[in-house]
């Protein structure tokens, strides 16, 4: 950042065309030397990730040597799989549908979920549908409380705070979705040997908005050091469909809908970068307090929350630990 320029969305500007150029280099470095293979595959969402990624796969090996996968399950939102659909077309890829929701009824998620919802909802069963949320940092003076929200079948909505073990275990069930999907993805990849995209971006990567084995397990990241923010840039750059680019991000995981930042995040993605990137490059809380239209003391509880969720990280990035090493 220029010191004659202050700090604000604009500083998270870059040149698309340079950094798309920058990021196909590497995946075809990545492909010939270190991970030495003949292509790349995705699952796709129809989210902004995903398609960006899509998009750099295409131009990193062709489209006939980049595979994607759409992967819906009871709770998915038809949107996602009509979107990833438009997404593979707009880049002539081909793929394939991959519907892991008998996958996942034959293990016992929906199941389990649904035992651990009726502790704190004993009413909970066919026809209802299901989300957490939490009332974040800037709410709470820092602390992160869950909820479940429920709806019955006649559209009723009701919300309770959730105890530890009926949280821990409504995400662990929940969990089972992108382990399987994962799995899906390395088959394919092993059938074609071609190496397996992971989606995150910088922020998502930081803050651990991911499940160990699951969406984070991948081969190669082309997009973990890019705030959401600049994916955005290299979407429009790189000619992902506007519908694409104007949905609200989303988890796509719980049957009820529900945005990143009830779940995770303190604050939408733009406001959510600004943070980030002050707190990584030393600037002043004033400055990143005037960019994001909050107090002080509100950019601190952000901050706050940054680190309670880079700890929550350092356990999902971490490898398989031996006794010595190896």
């Amino acid at each position: 950042m220029s010191d004659t320029k202050p700090f604000s969305a604009r500083t998270l500007d870059i040149d698309p065309e340079a950094e798309t150029a920058r990021i196909v280099e590497a995946l075809r470095m990545q492909l010939r030397t270190s991970v030495r293979r003949r292509g790349l595959v995705l699952g796709l969402s129809g989210g902004i990730d995903s398609s960006v990624c899509a998009a750099l796969a295409a131009r990193a090996v062709g489209p006939k040597n980049a595979y994607c996968l759409f992967m819906p399950e009871h709770d998915s939102d038809p949107e996602s799989l009509r979107l990833g659909r438009l997404v593979a077309g707009t880049f002539g890829l081909d793929g394939t549908v991959e519907d892991i929701g008998p996958t996942l009824a034959a293990m016992g998620c929906y199941e389990r979920r649904d035992a651990f919802i009726r502790e704190v909802e004993p009413d909970y069963g066919p026809g209802w549908s299901n989300k957490i949320v939490f009332a974040n940092a800037l709410t709470t003076s820092g602390f992160n409380i869950s909820s479940l929200v429920v709806q019955t079948p006649q559209g009723e909505i009701r919300k309770h705070r959730l105890p530890a073990q009926a949280y821990l275990g409504i995400v662990a069930a929940t969990n089972m979705k992108q382990r399987t999907r994962k799995q899906f993805e390395y088959y394919h990849a092993d059938r074609l040997n071609y190496a397996v995209i992971g989606t995150p971006n910088l922020l998502e990567y930081d803050q651990g908005f991911f499940v160990k084995n699951g969406d984070g397990a991948a081969d190669v990241k082309p997009i973990a050091h890019l705030y959401k923010s600049q994916v955005y840039q290299l979407a429009e750059y790189l000619g992902v469909p506007e519908e694409v680019r104007r949905r609200p991000p989303t988890t796509d995981t719980y049957s009820l809908a529900q945005t990143q930042e009830e779940f995770y995040f303190a604050l939408p993605y733009d406001r959510m970068d600004l943070c980030l990137y002050g707190l990584n490059h030393g600037i002043p809380t004033a400055d990143v307090a005037k960019a994001v239209s909050l107090s002080e003391e509100q950019v601190g509880l952000v901050w706050n929350d940054i680190a309670a969720k880079r700890k929550v990280a350092r356990y999902l990035h971490l490898p398989p630990q031996t006794v010595v090493p190896v």
